[in-house]
């Protein structure tokens, strides 16, 4: 190696090794700049890990920091997500419900609201359509059953609007001054289109509807329709009806019902009964609790027959089994639904609710319900035509008890 090489030999060695320390050193200065942050981020990670939806929230910054699209609002969101956990419980009677719908819920189960006493359907080419309930105030204002609404206080409707979003609309807070609401109909062939001013006046639901049996005056026919807060006053008022009537049998149809407020059917089924145990209650929190019937027999021991069908669930499925167990009447018609769950409902803040499955319920002799039904004493097939033969054979069945008992 000549002179000139040797001289530079150990000023590049030098310059190698200041290279090499100044990258590491800056290696090391950042892993350490850095070291307390990611410590920080880890820390913080294990400490929201323990908190409930920390990724929920992760993915709602995510989704408001990126999205192309117009974010849906934070109602909506926030909606979506209560009823993504609700279906975790893979329970199909827990369930949410906003705001208007739980307005609707809670004035069906208290049987009474403001508005102007209209059913609204939908029909199959997606139109509304308006039945007016008798001595409404829609009827008396000249809506027709079958008329196709078209617009609420002059806004047009949109044909796809959820049902229970314009039965709100169409209900309102009966006052002194006598606000109501403004609707467009039109005959269902699209002609005759007109404009009604209706007042709000209170709607009253009748949760049972009484009667005597045409040509059998000597029996009396009571249909609940659903369990309500008004129920039990109704059935003491159909019972003093038919006592006048002197009937000596009774007919109780509760087909379709499917079912209601679960302390009202307790009360009726105590009604019927002179004792013994009407359902069992059985639940995670409290084990089992049986409600036994205190009240007195209001048919004063006539002879019963319970008609159901396939659509009579919950709360009358209550009933039917406490007096078929308690051997206080018999059932005829088809195998019942079998909902054999008990809901708790709960308002939130914002005016909307949920719906949670607190219990399971056991007939008397603690046969579960729930997915099978109440099989009745008389099955019969339902008549192709529509004919009740229901109700005809449970006339007969009840007239062949009346003679052998005299």
């Amino acid at each position: 190696m000549d002179n000139k090489k040797r001289k530079r030999f150990p000023y590049l060695v030098l310059r190698t090794l200041f290279v090499i320390t100044i990258c590491t050193s800056a290696f090391i200065a950042g892993y350490i700049a850095r070291s307390p942050q990611q410590e920080t981020n880890t820390a913080q990670a294990q400490t929201d890990t323990n908190k409930p939806f920390t990724l929920l929230q992760e993915v709602d910054r995510l989704v408001e920091d990126n999205f192309y699209k117009d974010v849906p609002s934070a109602t909506t969101r926030e909606y979506a997500a209560i009823r993504g956990y609700l279906d975790a419980l893979e329970d199909p009677y827990s369930f949410f419900s906003d705001p208007p719908v739980t307005q609707n819920q809670s004035d069906s189960l208290a049987g009474r609201y403001g508005g102007i006493g209209v059913d609204v359907k939908r029909n199959e080419a997606g139109l509304i359509e308006l039945y007016p309930y008798p001595e409404s105030p829609a009827l008396a204002a000249g809506v027709l059953n079958g008329d196709i609404l078209v617009a609420i206080n002059d806004q047009m409707l949109n044909p796809t609007e959820r049902l229970d979003i314009i039965q709100q609309m169409l209900r309102g807070e009966v006052t002194d001054e006598g606000n109501g609401v403004s609707i467009t109909v039109e005959q269902p062939d699209g002609t005759n289109q007109h404009t009604i001013e209706i007042p709000f006046a209170e709607i009253r639901i009748p949760s049972v509807i009484w009667r005597v049996i045409s040509g059998q005056p000597s029996f009396g026919y009571i249909q609940i329709t659903s369990f309500t807060s008004r129920t039990p006053d109704e059935l003491n008022d159909a019972m003093m009806g038919l006592a006048d009537q002197n009937i000596a049998a009774l007919i109780l149809d509760l087909r379709d019902n499917s079912g209601g407020l679960l302390q009202e059917s307790i009360q009726i089924a105590d009604a019927f009964l002179d004792g013994g145990t009407i359902v069992i209650e059985k639940s995670r929190k409290s084990g089992e609790k049986n409600e036994v019937a205190t009240a007195g027999d209001i048919a004063a021991g006539l002879p019963i027959a319970i008609i159901v069908n396939g659509r009579t669930a919950s709360a009358s499925e209550v009933v039917a089994g406490a007096l078929q167990q308690n051997r206080r009447g018999f059932v005829i018609g088809q195998r019942t639904r079998g909902k054999g769950s008990v809901q708790f409902i709960f308002g939130l803040s914002d005016g909307s609710s949920i719906r949670i499955t607190a219990a399971i319920w056991l007939t008397p002799d603690g046969t579960p319900l729930d997915g099978i039904g109440l099989s009745p004493d008389i099955e019969m097939i339902p008549d192709e035509n529509g004919r009740d033969v229901e109700l005809g054979e449970a006339v007969r069945q009840l007239s062949q008890l009346l003679v052998t008992e005299s």
